[in-house]
């Protein structure tokens, strides 16, 4: 009886040890993937960065000055954009953290926070501090640099892709800086919106979760409306360039007063959410973008109705500046018809694709059947101080220690933010 006793044992330790090991290294695993994707991010960025100044020398070098100015007035102003919001999201949290606020608030001031959360997202994945949660607070912080990704994609990104393809059409040649800029102004945008929607997939059930063909759905109308759009709004500032100044100006504020009585509710204080109101009516300058909670149909059809008309408008201008004045080079009306109509029917294809998109692969779920509902896990849970970040507003006071004395609560800490915009998607 006693061996047989030992033996049973030896046997379950030896099925402990094997699963201990098996879970390690699926969660070495998923470090090392979510490590890597933060590494490729960090260098898109930075490259990104080598590439606007080499554009901006060239610029000056062609003394293209105009060009200069509208390409630095694009970076500074994605800049501060996205140092406000990154320090709202901070300033919102009620916790402490390895750097003081003042220490903070001075990184934001001289355009690094965005860096700063590079670094505690990559400290974080790498296992420089010592919390048995790792797994949970690398996917918070990872849904607010997707966030802020995405807020730099649509005020720095696809303006700066406008920008080239007005430069291309308006000289009639390709000159490599552009081309190269533009495609990789093209490929950021790619990125960011297709992490943007795994990102929001995460907090999906697991029986609710949406195959990969989803995300290549999504990208696909992203991709045909974004481009239909950014190309009307090219052909149109290549022949009218200080008129598209005036038609932002103009569409911003039927946006801005839209979102307004949309009544969003995403930010903390009523400040910032007339900054995010004000930013939403940016993004949707460029592209649709779920800011409002409940059932969206009809505004949605409504701005598609929008955008649509505005894009037929802007290429009938082009084709008539076309063949009363046109620019360096001419292009018979024909042709010209021809490319307007093909600009138009790209964003019906566009729409075509979100009708599928919605009736294949979208799941309408109510807030509850989210993760990190009221009725189920925690948003934002407490860390342990002595790590690298606090997540404020926490349901349930965590301590956690390098070597705790009893297991630690099967909490999972979800990011507030992200899943407002989730429930926004998939309510909708």
């Amino acid at each position: 009886m006693c061996c047989s006793s030992s033996t049973q044992s030896r046997q379950f330790k030896g099925i402990s040890v094997r699963s201990s090991l098996t879970d390690t290294m699926v969660v070495l695993k998923y470090f090392l993937v979510n490590c890597l994707f933060t590494c490729v991010g960090q260098f898109f960025s930075l490259l990104d960065i080598v590439l606007d100044i080499y554009t901006a020398v060239s610029f000056y070098q062609e003394k293209a000055y105009i060009c200069l100015g509208i390409l630095l007035l694009i970076l500074v102003g994605s800049s501060v954009l996205v140092q406000i919001f990154s320090w709202l999201f901070y300033s919102y949290e009620d916790c402490e953290r390895c750097l003081s606020r003042s220490k903070l608030k001075l990184l934001h001031a001289f355009q690094l926070g965005i860096f700063f959360r590079w670094y505690e997202s990559l400290c974080v994945k790498i296992g420089c501090f010592s919390f048995p949660d790792r797994e949970d607070i690398a996917e918070y912080l990872s849904h607010d640099l997707s966030l802020l990704r995405l807020i730099e994609t649509f005020s720095e990104s696809i303006p700066q892709l406008v920008l080239m393809l007005t430069i291309i059409l308006q000289r009639g040649h390709l000159n490599p800086i552009t081309v190269l800029k533009a495609v990789w102004s093209a490929l950021l945008i790619t990125v960011s919106v297709t992490m943007y929607h795994r990102s929001m997939r995460s907090f999906l059930p697991d029986k609710k979760k949406q195959p990969p063909s989803s995300s290549v759905v999504y990208f696909l109308w992203n991709l045909f409306l974004i481009s239909s759009r950014l190309t009307a709004l090219a052909l149109f500032a290549s022949v009218l360039p200080c008129f598209i100044f005036i038609h932002f100006v103009c569409s911003w504020l039927v946006l801005f007063f839209f979102a307004w009585r949309s009544k969003t509710d995403f930010m903390e204080k009523p400040c910032g959410e007339w900054f995010y109101r004000a930013t939403v009516g940016l993004i949707w300058y460029f592209d649709w973008f779920n800011a409002v909670e409940g059932r969206t149909r009809y505004r949605t059809l409504l701005y598609h109705g929008y955008i649509l008309a505005d894009i037929v408008l802007l290429c009938s201008l082009w084709c008539w500046k076309m063949s009363t004045e046109p620019p360096s080079f001419e292009i018979p009306q024909l042709y010209a018809i021809i490319t307007a109509a093909c600009v138009v029917s790209v964003y019906i294809l566009g729409l075509l694709f979100k009708i599928v998109y919605y009736q294949f692969y979208h799941p309408n779920l109510a807030k509850d059947e989210l993760k990190g509902g009221p009725t189920g896990d925690v948003v934002d849970g407490d860390i342990n101080p002595q790590a690298i970040i606090l997540m404020g507003d926490a349901d349930v006071d965590v301590t956690v220690r390098s070597m705790p004395s009893s297991p630690a609560p099967d909490v999972k800490h979800y990011n507030k933010r992200m899943r407002k915009l989730a429930e926004n998607f998939y309510a909708s």
